[in-house]
């Protein structure tokens, strides 16, 4: 998680000026693409009647399942370009505290829709969350090339020292926010749907990229029709590039692994430990100087991982016998003897 958020935010900034930047949502088609490759070569391993049999099965033989995977497929989609943008917008350590407000959609979602009951405790780090959340927000703290975009981007725009730098950042901050609320829909759905049935986990993700595929597909030429004339779909496409979309894919199906086997908050939660090495790696990486808010609130959000994370404790109410003299069990000893 942190290798790719950190290898999204540098290609996005990094990129040579003698090439144009790669457009996100043709990197978002390539990496659909790319896990529907995987999904289908597992299943050709696995299954003994035939790849073809079990892809007709489970496809065209099942176009109400498809149709019900249609809602996470958009969502993931939509998600998955927000996530460029707000890369590109805001630096990888506030982004990655901030979407940490996932955790808080995902637990919704997961009382609203899996009937699931979180204790008081847990509730509470949702709040300590929440609250750390707003105070990186509200901090201020960036990265030397954020810091550098707006500064161009004011002079350039306004007049008004930091009103593009405000600008800018809250563009990131919806982009992050939005990409939260998706996250959290999506995988609880997606989840139900898992554990609501026998079909496997590979045959759901090649029922899911079906639909991406083709949502993706309409996304990069509605959103970035001009853009393509321009540069062409391979557009500033490098080896970095292709690092981000084959790790995205590769981490995309590892997700999904753990959600099928593994209680879906409790792995967005253990993200947030992600948050210390995104920092320590920005700093060295992106000049990043985080403020004593971005700090205090970071702390927070690491606190609320471990206010959720601690096991609860569960008194259990035991009958315990009478524990009676010395005298009184060696009189009562002699009484069954006799007997």
């Amino acid at each position: 998680m942190v290798g790719l958020v950190l290898l999204m935010r540098y290609s996005r900034t990094q990129h040579d000026d003698t090439q144009p930047l790669y457009l996100a949502s043709t990197a978002v088609f390539l990496m659909e693409v790319m896990k529907l490759v995987i999904c289908v070569g597992v299943i050709a391993v696995q299954t003994k009647s035939g790849v073809l049999h079990e892809l007709y099965t489970h496809t065209i033989g099942s176009p109400l399942e498809l149709l019900k995977l249609t809602v996470p497929s958009l969502l993931y989609t939509v998600q998955n370009n927000l996530l460029y943008l707000a890369l590109t917008n805001l630096d990888a350590a506030t982004y990655q505290v901030c979407y940490q407000l996932k955790i808080l959609t995902t637990a919704l979602f997961s009382a609203l829709l899996l009937q699931r009951k979180f204790s008081t405790m847990k509730w509470l780090s949702l709040v300590v969350l929440t609250i750390g959340v707003a105070i990186v927000q509200l901090s201020g703290s960036g990265d030397q090339h954020s810091e550098q975009d707006s500064k161009a981007a004011t002079d350039a725009v306004d007049d008004t020292n930091g009103t593009a730098a405000a600008h800018t950042r809250w563009v990131g901050l919806v982009a992050v926010l939005c990409a939260a609320c998706t996250s959290g829909f999506s995988g609880v759905y997606f989840e139900k749907i898992l554990k609501g049935s026998r079909t496997s986990l590979w045959i759901r993700n090649v029922q899911m990229g079906l639909s991406s595929i083709v949502i993706a597909y309409l996304t990069v030429y509605v959103k970035d029709a001009e853009a393509i004339r321009t540069q062409g779909f391979w557009g500033g496409y490098n080896t970095l590039v292709w690092t981000v979309v084959t790790v995205q894919a590769v981490g995309g199906l590892i997700v999904a692994t753990v959600v099928k086997y593994a209680d879906n908050v409790l792995k967005v939660f253990a993200t947030s430990f992600s948050i210390v090495v995104s920092c320590i790696v920005s700093a060295f990486l992106f000049d990043f100087h985080p403020s004593v808010s971005f700090l205090v609130g970071a702390s927070l959000v690491v606190t609320a991982t471990v206010m959720y994370s601690s096991p609860e404790t569960r008194t259990r109410k035991t009958r315990r016998r009478p524990v009676l003299p010395i005298h009184h069990r060696n009189n009562t000893a002699t009484t069954k003897s006799r007997v």
